[in-house]
């Protein structure tokens, strides 16, 4: 039987590209080839500081929080998802980061989902081998004149991917002020971009803090973070539909 899997071959410059590779197992059984199922949420933007990492390590601890068994993966140098990862607490739902095998890196056996920060600057071959990947894409974005640049010439690269019409994109509205301009702005522009808006999170020091930790939104209760659990709601009714 031969296996097919999703896996990640990374090149020198530490991003995920996207390959197949076959596993063999018994030669002398019938051949057949199965697709593995798990959901790839890829968080993108190429503009830089517009909240990827806040979104991706918080997407995972809702998965998390909710049963499964979901990976979160970085596809840059930064590696900042790593980083978070090695300050959460071990009682905590677990999160898993890729399995390394040399020069492969995949998500580790029994992986149910996968969460992928992305780098800025993503764009041309490095875009094209995350799309390949990708079953979601989230684009975080903020409330300013260079983010919206950046995001209306990112939503067209997505667009004209020859992958388009099989991934789901949506936007979340990061570090929002409620009665500015500029969230005015942000939201007619978002209006006119045709792509769903799937939610929008306030301007916060929660998130800092939790992150600080190694924890989400979801491993919190606190009153405190009533207002954030509430923005939260569309985008993960958006996320399991």
């Amino acid at each position: 039987r031969q296996v097919k899997q999703r896996r990640v071959a990374r090149d020198g410059a530490g991003f995920g590209l996207a390959a197949t590779i076959t596993a063999k197992s018994d030669p002398h059984r019938q051949q057949a080839r199965t697709e593995v199922p798990m959901p790839v949420i890829v968080v993108a933007n190429p503009k830089g500081g517009v909240g990827k990492s806040t979104l991706s390590t918080n997407l995972a601890g809702y998965l998390a929080s909710r049963g499964h068994a979901v990976m979160l993966g970085d596809v840059d140098r930064q590696q900042s998802a790593l980083t978070w990862l090695s300050l959460r607490p071990p009682q905590l739902p677990a999160i898993g980061t890729w399995d390394t095998h040399g020069e492969i890196v995949r998500p580790p056996k029994g992986t149910t989902h996968v969460v992928l920060d992305t780098p800025a600057g993503l764009h041309g071959k490095r875009l094209d081998e995350v799309m390949k990947l990708a079953d979601t894409v989230i684009i975080p974005i903020q409330p300013s004149i260079f983010d919206i640049h950046a995001t209306h010439a990112f939503v067209a690269e997505l667009r004209a991917h020859r992958r388009s019409e099989k991934v789901k994109l949506g936007i979340v509205c990061m570090r929002v002020r409620e009665g500015t301009l500029s969230a005015d702005h942000l939201r007619a522009f978002i209006d006119k971009l045709q792509v769903p808006l799937v939610g929008q999170l306030r301007d916060t020091q929660n998130y800092v803090h939790l992150a600080a930790h190694g924890l989400t939104l979801f491993d919190v209760s606190s009153s405190r973070f009533e207002r954030d659990h509430a923005q939260w709601k569309s985008i993960t009714e958006w996320i399991d539909a």
